[in-house]
């Protein structure tokens, strides 16, 4: 049996290429966008990406900041062989927007930002608004884990050696 420690970094590239995959999809095909949220009206990458290329003896660290920052410099660190570490996303599914940060090691999520809910009035309101507070938090949760169901689909697939992994590769070089 394998060691869960072992198992964990031996494994763990997955989630950054999940999160490179997803900047990669959001500026070319949202369509597994749309087959995991029927109502996704937007995912669009926040204000903060870093990104790591792990060299011999070393790991190179970039880290893209700010609401108006470009993503010029991560696409020549893609080229150089890095991976996206930690994405800031806007999610929004129908008029309800979430913003939050995914780390690919573990796809955990951190700062989460929920839509407004409404005011409690009385104690009878309570309830309701304990209830659409868990959907609130389920909502972006059940969204990336169908999302990265989809993605390992598609990463263990012929079509991803044959095809996908020479579109992202000819997207990163692009500009080039």
């Amino acid at each position: 049996m394998l060691d869960i420690t072992v198992a964990y970094n031996r494994y763990r590239f997955l989630g950054n290429e999940f999160l490179t995959w997803i900047w990669f999809s959001i500026e070319n095909d949202t369509e597994p966008f749309h087959r995991c949220d029927q109502e996704l009206t937007e995912l669009a990458i926040g204000n903060r990406m870093v990104l790591e290329n792990r060299l011999a003896n070393a790991a190179e660290t970039i880290s893209i900041k700010g609401d108006t920052a470009g993503l010029e410099e991560g696409l020549v660190a893609l080229r150089k062989g890095a991976l996206v570490t930690e994405m800031n996303l806007v999610y929004q599914s129908g008029s309800l927007k979430w913003q939050f940060s995914l780390k690919g090691e573990n796809l955990s999520f951190s700062g989460l930002k929920l839509p407004e809910t409404g005011t409690i009035e009385s104690e009878d309101d309570i309830e309701g608004l304990l209830l659409d507070r868990i959907y609130l938090y389920e909502k972006p949760v059940q969204f990336i884990e169908d999302l990265y169901e989809h993605f390992i689909k598609l990463r263990l697939s012929e079509q991803w050696k044959e095809q996908t992994l020479s579109i992202i590769q000819r997207w990163a070089l692009k500009d080039a």
